[in-house]
């Protein structure tokens, strides 16, 4: 587990400058519990996307965690989610992150995503900035995450390993 103490605000806003759009590429900060997205599946400009159904691709082609996600899954995922972030090329949805809080003590990044084909380009460093700086998750004094593969990418953030403390699981039954 990794672990970003809201001390060194500066970091965060380092991102923010170094990383800009590419052209083309928009960023959606999507209104608490999601309702454009979850019951409507808009998608960039507040347009008919499918969005919802992008949503359940998208994670199926670039999350082995997320494979087999329902659209009621994911439709109760996003109405329970503090912050929810995602990156469109057009209408193809391309990015994607999300964060849930008590806004005081600890925050925790989930289902950051960035499409195979698009990666290397800073946009996951988009979508972490998006959440990081949202004052629902920048007000909380701890932002946990989980990851398998990025470590690299997450200590480049700012992120650390936690050394004092233990991922454990109740239920396991993915």
């Amino acid at each position: 587990m990794y672990y970003y103490e809201n001390i060194n605000k500066n970091t965060i806003s380092s991102v923010k400058t170094l990383f800009p759009l590419n052209k083309g590429i928009l960023l959606v900060k999507h209104s608490p519990t999601c309702p454009g997205l979850r019951l409507f599946g808009l998608g960039p400009k507040l347009k008919p996307t499918n969005g919802l159904s992008k949503l359940q691709n998208f994670f199926d082609k670039n999350a082995f965690w997320a494979r087999g996600r329902n659209k009621k899954q994911i439709s109760q995922m996003l109405y329970h989610s503090t912050v929810v972030s995602s990156l469109w090329k057009n209408n193809e949805l391309i990015g994607f992150g999300r964060a849930t809080s008590d806004y005081v003590f600890r925050a925790v990044l989930w289902d950051v995503v960035i499409a195979s084909n698009h990666q290397g380009q800073g946009l996951g460093k988009i979508i972490i900035n998006s959440i990081l700086t949202d004052k629902k998750i920048e007000s909380a004094k701890r932002i946990y995450l989980m990851t398998t593969n990025c470590v690299d990418f997450y200590k480049q953030l700012g992120f650390k390993k936690c050394q004092n403390q233990s991922l454990l699981i109740f239920r396991n039954n993915i």
